[in-house]
């Protein structure tokens, strides 16, 4: 494994110091504004970026820049595709949207346009926390620490394998796993090692591909390592790396991503073939089940009481009880059967983000979430 060290903080001046424009938009948490337009404010904050201090000023809260196919009237949405959701340990919830990040902390809805080395906007695709509650975010331009007070970035400079970051885990040491479009890197906060995965053949069905591409990284209750690949799952105990692909009965090639449950029994999203899972002997195929209306699987989620999530795309989300699967669609309340995150918050709320927003299930359907909330329990 090849170590590089990173330099810890931005440089001021040249093209690797991390620009960040903060722009805030104010919502209250006491109710929805009634007439569904965003409150005109006029905010001066200092955002510490590394050793030094910038400030943002907005002279009024600037229009959500939505994508170009996303209606006028959708323009009040947290983003227009929201690609990952996250609840920090104070509670605080963020959102990874295409064009940059956001946060509830509970009273104000912040959105972080964070620009790259050259200026450029910025794609957020995961979002993690550690075991000192720094958040770590991962895009298109490297990742982003943010410790509560400051905003540290690093990219391929610091010693990154490369700067489109799909996918990031934390371990049970404290190491931080960044997936990205070639390969793979671990940090320990001082130093990045690039480890090593083997090439995969790139699916070219997909929008971006490569060989080396990592869209899932997670730690099972063993200790151990998963990676996502275009080439089938990848284990590291620490000493070794498996393999499990379609030869040993993984019912697709192309994993989306990866979960353990409760029980200990591994699920795969695939782009191709559908969901199964593993219990360390066989595999079980979702693939050829009716009540499932396609094959390629996003993102799977486990709640509390022990029902698997998993979004399809074109068809919405799917809850499977151990008996049953049920579909959430437009009629549920979703406006976009194309969902990239399903998270449960500490209160047992289901959330899901994709084209058009968020909306976060009340148990019976799914409500809407936008920069206007509603925020409170439902």
């Amino acid at each position: 494994m090849k170590e590089i060290k990173s330099k810890k903080y931005f440089k001021r001046n040249g093209l690797t110091f991390f620009r960040l424009l903060l722009s805030v938009f104010i919502l209250s948490c006491n109710g929805q504004n009634k007439t569904n337009t965003i409150q005109k404010n006029t905010v001066i904050l200092k955002i510490k970026v590394a050793a030094d201090s910038i400030s943002a000023l907005a002279n009024s809260l600037p229009e959500f820049k939505t994508d170009p196919w996303v209606k006028e009237s959708e323009g009040n949405q947290i983003g227009a595709v929201v690609r990952t959701i996250f609840q920090d340990r104070s509670g605080g919830i963020w959102f990874g949207v295409q064009s940059g990040l956001c946060h509830y902390n509970g009273a104000l809805l912040l959105f972080y346009d964070i620009k790259g080395n050259l200026g450029e906007g910025i794609t957020v695709k995961d979002i993690v926390e550690d075991k000192d509650g720094n958040i770590w975010i991962g895009h298109t331009s490297g990742i982003t620490k943010y410790d509560g007070e400051y905003f540290t970035s690093y990219n391929e400079s610091d010693g990154l394998v490369n700067n489109d970051v799909w996918s990031m885990g934390t371990d049970s040491n404290g190491t931080i796993w960044i997936g990205t479009l070639h390969g793979v890197s671990s940090f320990d906060g001082e130093v990045f090692t690039t480890f090593a995965i083997p090439e995969a053949k790139p699916d070219y069905t997909r929008g971006v591909t490569s060989a080396k591409i990592v869209h899932s990284i997670m730690e099972d209750s063993k200790g151990r390592m998963w990676f996502g690949t275009n080439g089938g799952a990848y284990i590291y105990d620490g000493i070794a790396l498996t393999n499990i692909s379609e030869k040993d009965g993984l019912c697709g090639n192309t994993i989306n991503n990866i979960v353990e449950d409760k029980d200990g029994i591994f699920w795969f999203a695939t782009t191709h073939n559908g969901l199964c899972r593993y219990d360390g002997k066989s595999f079980t195929s979702f693939a050829d089940n009716e009540a499932i209306g396609g094959k390629e699987i996003g993102k799977i989620l486990e709640d509390k009481n022990g029902n698997i999530w998993f979004s399809v795309k074109g068809f919405g989300v799917y809850r499977y009880d151990g008996k049953l699967v049920t579909n959430f669609s437009k009629k549920e309340g979703l406006a976009s059967h194309v969902i990239m995150s399903i998270f449960e918050d500490k209160d047992g709320y289901i959330w899901c983000g994709g084209f058009f927003g968020t909306y976060r299930y009340d148990g019976t359907s799914f409500v809407n979430i936008t920069r206007d909330g509603p925020w409170t329990k439902l």
